[in-house]
């Protein structure tokens, strides 16, 4: 169900519905701030009710001061216009500060809110969605919304209030004058009306655009974006694809404009109609004895008051509904659940012993339905599976604690996916993972992933110092710590010959430093986290022998005593492990030591003779 700001009889165009749920919830965010939007609109009356005191005074000036020859009325009408004028400018600052107070503590609420929301997604949602369109929500969006309440809302109330108290006082100096002002505005409402629905759907092809061209920035103004423009020598192709995006936004900004112009060319009209009126009808009356002067020029003061606020109220419901868009965007992504959350009843994982087991895992990969939503995907089709299709079938083994298990297999096979479901990463489809016994769907995510630490192929740093990477992963480490850490992971000494030492900023993504050093700071990083299980997804994939040194060594003290799942193309890195499981197609084909499956002649040994014959 929903139903319209003011009803009428002639439906709005599509998506201009305003739901009870988005009002509802819209009031919920506008109670935090009752007090000052109670404030702000008392401001507003007063401001309304002081607008019609000019014209009033030039009327008593015309009509009294000056026939009466009186200086002390002249006097003190100019020092009553002085006092609105200062009462005007008091109330003014008084209206600014509360709607920036409103204003920007909604805008604080509702980016937290989302920021905070989104954080809790599952990588699915992430893998699917445009960066761009994510960010644009947090901030166009955002603002949107933020003038919506502030500004639109605001602007009803005070033209209501200002159109109510103009219009009482017009009447109470000459009604017939004042039904001939009102009688010429019908003659303009229509086309203001079909600018400012025009204007709603202007607004939100708007939003759509200005989110596709967020997201083309992100993505080719990082440094693996930039780097792939600058080797594949595609700047003339990206910049003509990023100028028609921007021509769409110039375009749909130059209508935006012409309907807005359009809009106060038609109140000008208005304005400019009614005051002839006014001056015309109040002349005759004036020759004939009916009517002062003073009372003609104060109610063609007022007729220009009263176009204003009346076209405008006429409008209302469509310019509170384009305003709305921002609402309905912000609770688009507000709305959406992530599927992977804390079941009712969860219970912390304390002290994890590390113990893993795999009991008839199959899984396969959420749908972009599933995952995200529609108008954050940009249209983009999902990689890899396809839609529904198992990954992993029947998968069954365990890990005991302290016990080092690699896996090992053709690219495709599962092995980065059996990992992640240990992280909950991703919920299985069919059986269950427990750690220490416990189906990690029934443990807290936040106790579950802190016993859990990953060093990936190419792991992640943040355009920061040293320091503040590192303590990423534990903010009350002591310097002694991190560099036992440091040290332990064979990077310390390099740190300590920076010339900023642990101030050095390493790039966005750490790409100042080798593929060596961001390995060796992700494991200190590690190191740091304490955890008493350990995943590393290709940690040495890509690195030249010298550095494998240095990374092997790092990763022995990173491995010891904890449970660990490695993820490995090399053989050769793991020839030591406690067990090693061969993964084909999604299914554990082979299991044992490096010796007893190279005796096996199967699979494993069909690997190490690929890579070592």
């Amino acid at each position: 169900m929903s139903y319209y700001w003011h009803a009428r009889r002639e439906p709005l165009p599509p998506g201009t519905k305003l739901s009870r749920d988005v009002v509802r919830r819209v009031w919920g965010f506008a109670r935090d701030f009752r007090w000052q939007i109670a404030g702000y609109l008392l401001l507003l009356a007063l401001s309304a009710l002081a607008a019609v005191v000019p014209a009033l005074l030039v009327r008593e000036l015309l009509n009294t001061a000056i026939p009466q020859r009186s200086f002390g009325l002249v006097n003190l009408i100019g020092l009553a216009a002085v006092g609105v004028a200062l009462a005007n400018a008091g109330l003014a600052l008084g209206q600014r500060f509360l709607s920036s107070r409103i204003g920007e503590g909604l805008i604080y609420l509702l980016r937290t809110r989302l920021f905070d929301h989104v954080q809790r997604q599952p990588l699915a949602f992430f893998t699917h969605t445009q960066t761009g369109a994510l960010t644009s929500r947090l901030n166009s969006d955002v603002i949107g919304a933020q003038r919506a309440l502030t500004g639109t809302l605001g602007s009803v109330f005070s033209n209501v209030i200002s159109l109510v108290t103009t219009l009482v006082t017009m009447f109470l100096l000459n009604w017939r004058i004042t039904l001939i002002a009102v009688a010429v505005l019908p003659l303009f409402l229509l086309p203001a009306r079909r600018v400012g629905r025009r204007l709603q759907a202007i607004t939100r092809e708007s939003m759509q655009l200005n989110a596709a061209m967020n997201t083309t920035m992100n993505e080719r103004f990082n440094v693996a974006g930039a780097l792939l423009v600058m080797l594949f020598g595609r700047r003339d192709r990206e910049l003509a694809g990023f100028a028609d995006k921007a021509a769409g936004v110039r375009d749909i900004g130059v209508r935006s404009a012409l309907y807005g112009q359009t809009f106060f060319v038609v109140l000008g009209l208005v304005g400019a109609v009614g005051t002839a009126a006014v001056y015309w009808f109040g002349a005759r009356l004036v020759l004939q004895g009916q009517l002062r002067a003073g009372d003609v020029v104060a109610l063609a003061a007022l007729v220009t008051q009263v176009y204003g606020p009346l076209t405008a109220l006429t409008n209302a419901r469509v310019d509170i509904m384009t305003a709305f868009v921002s609402f309905e965007r912000v609770f688009e992504v507000l709305d959406f659940e992530s599927p992977i959350r804390d079941r009712p009843g969860a219970v912390a994982l304390d002290q994890p012993a590390g113990r893993i087991e795999f009991d008839h895992v199959g899984f396969r990969y959420p749908t972009a339905e599933e995952s995200t939503i529609a108008s954050l995907t940009g249209g983009a089709a999902a990689v890899g599976a396809a839609p529904g299709e198992p990954v992993l079938h029947d998968v069954s083994f365990s890990v005991r604690p302290g016990e080092l298990v690699a896996l090992v297999g053709p690219s495709g096979a599962g092995k980065t996916t059996t990992a992640m479901l240990v992280a909950r990463v991703y919920d299985v489809s069919e059986g269950a993972v427990r750690v220490d016994g416990v189906d990690v769907r029934d443990l807290e995510l936040e106790s579950l992933r802190g016993a859990i630490g990953l060093v990936a192929q190419d792991p992640h740093l943040f355009h920061d110092t040293i320091l503040a990477n590192l303590r990423y992963a534990r903010p009350d480490a002591t310097l002694e710590q991190i560099e036992d850490a440091c040290r332990s992971a064979r990077i310390l000494d390099l740190i300590e010959g920076l010339p900023e030492r642990w101030e050095t900023v390493v790039g966005e993504r750490g790409y100042r430093l080798s593929g060596g050093e961001k390995q060796r700071l992700a494991i200190a990083r590690l190191l740091l986290a304490d955890p008493a299980i350990v995943i590393l997804d290709e940690a040495t994939a890509h690195l030249d022998s010298e550095a494998e040194v240095h990374i092997q060594e790092a990763l022995a003290a990173a491995l010891q005593g904890r449970t660990s799942l490695v993820i490995a193309h090399r053989l050769s890195t793991i020839v030591n492990a406690d067990r090693i499981l061969v993964i084909d197609a999604g299914r554990v084909v082979e299991q044992g030591t490096h010796d007893e499956l190279l005796a096996a002649n199967g699979a494993y040994r069909r690997l190490h003779d690929a890579q070592f014959t």
